[in-house]
């Protein structure tokens, strides 16, 4: 299974950002093989605006099937819903953690969104 965890850095030595939206980076993790690779979110660092939705965009294009993070508002839960991906929130941590966490079954499937919009 591919999911995306946000990061403040590139790497699962890295501490996840608890921004969905405006994350610094995606760290992209096969949960199969334990490949992982980095992907830049910083277009959406300062946006005005729309910074959920093109963050979920960008990691629909990596093909994930699910996303961690520590927040996300309800533009990003909606387009994430609409393509296929599960969400789980309430992330810390360093990004190897949180993935360990989630192959023990210890993150909980979010089911709406869990912050307003344009919360920083």
């Amino acid at each position: 299974m591919k999911i995306a965890i946000s990061a403040q850095g590139q790497t699962v030595e890295s501490k996840v950002d608890i921004r969905f939206g405006r994350c610094n980076w995606f760290v992209v993790v096969d949960t199969d093989t334990g490949d992982y690779h980095a992907v830049s979110n910083d277009q959406n660092l300062n946006a005005a605006q729309g910074a959920g939705i093109q963050s979920a965009e960008i990691v629909s294009r990596q093909g994930v099937e699910a996303v961690i993070t520590g927040h996300c508002g309800p533009k990003a839960f909606r387009t994430l819903s609409v393509a296929g991906i599960k969400l789980f929130t309430g992330a810390d941590g360093t990004v190897a953690d949180t993935l360990e966490r989630f192959k023990k079954g210890m993150l909980t499937e979010a089911e709406e969104a869990d912050v307003e919009g344009h919360w920083l």
